[in-house]
């Protein structure tokens, strides 16, 4: 006869949640009762801690799902409970049809019994410094991928850049797309733009310049050029603010400013 195995319960005033876009389910036992979906709002988090507190709840493991998470995760702290964020890959129930009541008490169950690990969290320093360098990050994606078009255009109006520059949103590159840009399309007086760093001569760029002049693709190089050059602000200013954040942390630790 196969013998059953009891696991010891490590935290017995423990709850499970799982994380929504929409809605919190807690769970605090195994039993229906002991289930309750909360909403997603600040008064509704709050309301989150409070039930935990009136039923002696110290300790909560959730999901790290999305980013659904960290406001809830805050204001737990706030309330200061010890925190797990599991990974989902830890918590999932492979037994019967999947709900959020199942899913938060399994949560639940795996905590009481000590089977959860937190992830790691950054300290707030760092979160912030990574907020401001993922926006960064974005931007220049966004620049490339814009660099990328201009690139297009300019072949597609035989404006060959691609061959006499090592890179079209260089000093003579950009230059000679913000003249096109501004309405020179005279290949001799656009060559006046090469920088003395550049390896070809004047005549080639000439020869590289001798484009079909449509339109529609000017008007294409035109828009991704000014879409370029707003993406560039962008990234100069996340420059700055990175610059000034770490400034400030640094005036504000004695032994990282020695």
């Amino acid at each position: 006869m196969a013998k059953k195995m009891k696991m010891e319960v490590v935290n017995p005033r423990c709850a499970g949640i799982d994380v929504g876009s929409r809605s919190h389910f807690v769970a605090i036992g195994q039993n229906d009762s002991d289930v309750k979906e909360f909403g997603v709002y600040a008064d509704d988090l709050t309301a989150i801690c409070k039930w935990l507190k009136e039923n002696s709840i110290t300790s909560v493991a959730m999901e790290s799902t999305g980013s659904y998470w960290q406001n809830l995760y805050v204001e737990l702290s706030k309330y200061g409970f010890e925190l797990v964020l599991a990974n989902g890959k830890f918590t999932k129930n492979a037994r019967g049809k999947k709900t959020d009541v199942k899913d938060c008490q399994w949560i639940q169950k795996l905590h009481s019994i000590g089977l959860l690990t937190s992830s790691f969290l950054p300290d707030e320093t760092t979160e912030q410094l990574r907020t401001y360098c993922r926006q960064r990050t974005n931007w220049l994606d966004l620049a490339a991928e814009t660099s990328s078009k201009m690139q297009k255009y300019l072949k597609l109006l035989n404006f060959r850049l691609d061959v006499v520059v090592n890179d079209v949103c260089g000093l003579t590159g950009l230059a000679i797309i913000a003249d096109i840009c501004n309405g020179n399309l005279d290949p001799q007086e656009l060559a006046e733009h090469r920088h003395y760093n550049c390896k070809k001569s004047k005549e080639e760029i000439v020869k590289a310049l001798r484009g079909n002049n449509r339109k529609d693709y000017l008007f294409g190089l035109k828009q991704e050029y000014e879409s370029y050059h707003y993406f560039q602000t962008k990234i100069s200013d996340c420059d700055k603010q990175i610059e000034l954040f770490m400034k400030n942390v640094i005036d504000a630790d004695p032994v990282k400013k020695n």
